[in-house]
């Protein structure tokens, strides 16, 4: 997987975390991608200083990237970006909306003279539209989208711990890059692919969404609960450990009762006969089944459990994470030394991944001002 895009050039001008996030998928499969900065840098470097005095962001998005600083609206700059994207795959770009057409740099312009070319533009609300010329940031975005709504607990609601909306936009962006090359291969020509952070994520809300537009149901802030399955969620054992099982199926609610609860009274109670009963009384079960966890500790609980064939898990913490038996990390080089990260999910056919240095500030400018430029002259 480390050559599979080798060959393929993307120029990025990018910052923060959607477009950085399809970029670097690009860049861990071969394809040589050049990220273009202001002369401060993609503002993402100083997000924080907590990975080596670098930003953890920053270094989880950008390995394998080639840093070029420019000031696009400068006419030397702008040409020297021009030629990159003569030669290039793919171009995306995650700027304010409008910025890069008022340059003359937006897919109709590129598409004339470059038909082979990808475009990618990464927006907060899409291209059309009463929002669409706003900035937007993934909170911002997980708010309008209804997101946070259903985060959260009784108390209110919540913002989703990571940055689930820039993430979801950078997903769809590297599946569609994808696909657009695969289609370039039969046809010949690139596309103009446009996500936005809003659709990206909305799409991830239909099943609240079709609950709601057809049943008038109000999904339910349910904490570690699933708002959907009963029982479903997190339980406190008597050594303070939390516990985290599910039941999805009439098979599963029979063990469930009468293996882990020995209480097999319970599989065709009024109250709990299925699922839609035991989300109606909720509160009733969940207070049948916390008496048994506290009779157990964690280790006995997961235990019986995995006895009736349960899905289950703990409730852990990002040091618990750090310590999971299943994490796989991968190192990376960065300017300040090694790091280790979380690798990439995808393992093809056993292949242990290397991953490309996370580049420091403006490091290929001049590399590249001589590549696409002088050595053409």
């Amino acid at each position: 997987m480390n050559d599979s895009l080798a060959g393929i050039t993307v120029v990025a001008v990018e910052q923060a975390v959607a477009a950085p996030y399809a970029s670097s998928r690009l860049a861990d499969a071969g394809a040589r991608v050049i990220k273009i900065e202001r002369r401060e840098g993609d503002f993402a470097r100083d997000y924080d200083r907590m990975v080596r005095g670098q930003s953890a962001y920053f270094v989880w998005l950008n390995r394998g990237k080639e840093s070029v600083c420019l000031d696009i609206k400068s006419p030397d700059d702008r040409l020297l970006l021009e030629h990159m994207i003569a030669e290039a795959d793919v171009f995306i770009q995650n700027l304010k909306p409008g910025s890069l057409q008022q340059l003359g740099l937006g897919h109709a312009s590129l598409s004339a003279l470059h038909p082979r070319l990808i475009t990618c533009d990464i927006t907060g609300f899409g291209s059309s539209g009463p929002r669409s010329h706003l900035k937007a940031y993934d909170l911002i975005v997980q708010a309008e989208a209804g997101l946070c709504s259903i985060t959260g607990n009784s108390v209110g609601p919540a913002r989703v711990g990571v940055s689930v909306c820039d993430i979801a936009a950078g997903m769809t962006a590297h599946s569609a890059i994808l696909q657009a090359l695969f289609a370039r291969e039969r046809t010949g020509r690139g596309s103009n692919i446009q996500i936005s952070l809003f659709d990206a994520v909305a799409d991830w809300m239909n099943v609240p969404f079709l609950q709601h537009v057809y049943a008038r149901h109000e999904t339910v802030r349910a904490g570690v609960s699933h708002p959907s399955l009963a029982p479903y969620g997190a339980f406190r054992c008597n050594d303070g450990h939390d516990v985290i099982f599910s039941v999805q199926n009439d098979r599963e609610w029979l063990n469930f009762c009468t293996l882990f609860l020995s209480r097999p009274d319970l599989v065709r109670h009024q109250q709990f006969a299925d699922n839609s009963a035991r989300i109606a009384n909720r509160a009733a079960l969940e207070l049948i089944i916390g008496k048994r966890f506290t009779k157990l500790n964690s280790i006995e609980a997961m235990s019986a459990l995995e006895a009736a064939g349960l899905a289950y898990g703990e409730l852990n913490d990002i040091g618990k994470l750090t310590e999971h038996p299943h994490l796989r990390t991968i190192e990376v080089e960065t300017p300040n030394g090694l790091i280790d990260i979380i690798a990439p999910p995808a393992v093809v056919d056993g292949q242990v991944l290397s991953l490309r240095p996370v580049s420091a500030l403006g490091q290929h400018t001049d590399a590249i001002k001589f590549e696409f430029l002088q050595r053409r002259a």
